[in-house]
């Protein structure tokens, strides 16, 4: 009786042992049994290699994995259609963004080390007063800046590299006049650094985005670097002329070309009609002001720039409407130059007992040019002789009919007061 109960015992203790591999469609037989039928031995070898457990294995069955659907380790995201994803960046400045090359984003424009936020924004302020005081007798006078590039831009005056358009004040200006652009003037006819050039570059294209007409004078001798400065001028939508000698002197045509780039028969409206231009600092050399307005006459250039004074005496009306006309007998543009940043002794408004600090607002002279002194622009005393009443200066231009103003001496008035008189700005700046 003991023995029948021992042996039920086994057989329940094997039973155990062998229905979990027998759940999971494994062999019956646990390791190092040796199988004695030719069933069970084929039994063996329909048993996938994979599913024999091994020693640590889990005893938990493993799902599934249906067919149809993913591994979310694996599957591939998909971006969000309002977000670029940069997938990788070269040495050169460029990203790769969605399986396409573009540019880096231009680096922010760092402030000058000497920027007197202040003062810029005086000069503006006394920029914006002429162009309205214009207005007030030519709704259609033009205002031109030379230089003063910086002034397209204001500053955060904390975080110096967050830069915004200046807008009140680009909208009082009709253009702006950058000399020595492509081929420059401090070291004559030779281009600039990159980084410089650079730098006015992208103020200038600030000044095209917002709608004003961008005029570039450069500087060469030699019909290689007129043809060179032309075409590049062209291709960034810059009106250009190329000056043989710098604008403080310059009293003749350009010797080339002989006849203007763009030359053409039409009718000049507004500064953005322009193709072309010539500027005269010093018509002098042409003779009296009524054969310098013929000979003048004889040209097609779209616009002139000239000096309102010819010698000691202002043109006349008569001369200005003669430059008013080109050869083919189309009207163009003629605009007179005015520098508000400096007082020169020998114009109309100097007085006997002035000189450098009497009155106090004048300052001292410029540098290699000791009859013209700095002035403190923002002052009402030297604003109402450039623009305050019927005996300023602007008021002259516009009575003698000429169509438009060129601003001159803006960039060295504030650049003095910052203490950064004559010098180039450097590419940090």
């Amino acid at each position: 009786m003991a023995y029948f109960s021992r042996l039920m015992v086994r057989t329940i203790l094997g039973a155990l042992v062998l229905a979990p591999a027998a759940a999971y469609g494994q062999s019956s037989a646990p390791a190092g049994v040796q199988f004695n039928g030719s069933e069970d031995k084929k039994a063996a070898r329909q048993i996938p290699p994979r599913a024999v457990p091994s020693s640590a294995a889990s005893s938990r069955p493993r799902r599934p994995v249906r067919r149809g659907r993913s591994n979310l380790a694996q599957a591939q995201v998909t971006p969000d259609p309002g977000r670029v994803r940069i997938q990788s960046q070269d040495r050169k400045g460029y990203s790769r963004l969605q399986g396409r090359t573009v540019a880096k984003p231009p680096a922010p424009l760092p402030a000058p080390p000497s920027l007197n936020v202040g003062i810029r924004n005086q000069m503006r302020k006394f920029i914006q007063s002429i162009s309205k005081f214009t207005r007030r007798y030519n709704q259609n006078f033009g205002v031109v800046t030379q230089g003063g590039l910086e002034l397209l831009i204001k500053r955060d005056p904390v975080v110096g590299t967050r830069i915004s358009p200046a807008r009140a004040y680009i909208r009082s200006i009709d253009g702006v006049i950058k000399d020595g652009l492509f081929f420059g003037k401090r070291v004559f006819g030779e281009p600039p650094p990159d980084e410089i050039l650079a730098r006015h570059l992208r103020l200038m294209d600030i000044a095209k985005a917002n709608g004003l007409r961008v005029l570039v004078v450069d500087y060469g001798t030699d019909p290689k670097t007129a043809d060179e400065s032309r075409r590049r001028n062209k291709e960034k939508g810059y009106v250009s002329i190329t000056a043989p000698v710098p604008l403080a002197d310059l009293n003749s045509l350009p010797p080339y070309p002989r006849r203007p780039y763009g030359e053409n028969a039409k009718s000049m409206l507004s500064l953005n009609n322009v193709s072309n231009f010539a500027y005269i600092s010093n018509s002098k050399a042409f003779g009296r002001a009524d054969e310098f307005a013929l000979k003048m006459h004889g040209t097609n250039y779209d616009l002139l720039i000239v000096d309102v004074y010819q010698g000691r005496k202002p043109l006349s009306k008569q001369a200005v409407a003669t430059l008013k006309y080109k050869k083919l007998g189309a009207r163009r543009l003629v605009y007179a130059t005015v520098d508000i940043g400096t007082a020169a002794s020998f114009l109309y408004y100097w007085k006997a007992n002035w000189g450098e600090g009497s009155p106090m607002w004048i300052k001292a002279p410029v540098r290699d040019d000791p009859d013209s002194y700095h002035v403190e622009f923002w002052r009402p005393e030297w604003q109402r002789i450039i623009a305050g009443d019927t005996q300023s200066y602007v008021y002259g231009i516009i009575a003698q009919g000429f169509d438009g103003v060129v601003l001159t001496g803006v960039e060295e008035a504030y650049r003095f007061f910052e203490g950064a008189e004559q010098e180039e700005e450097a590419p940090g700046q």
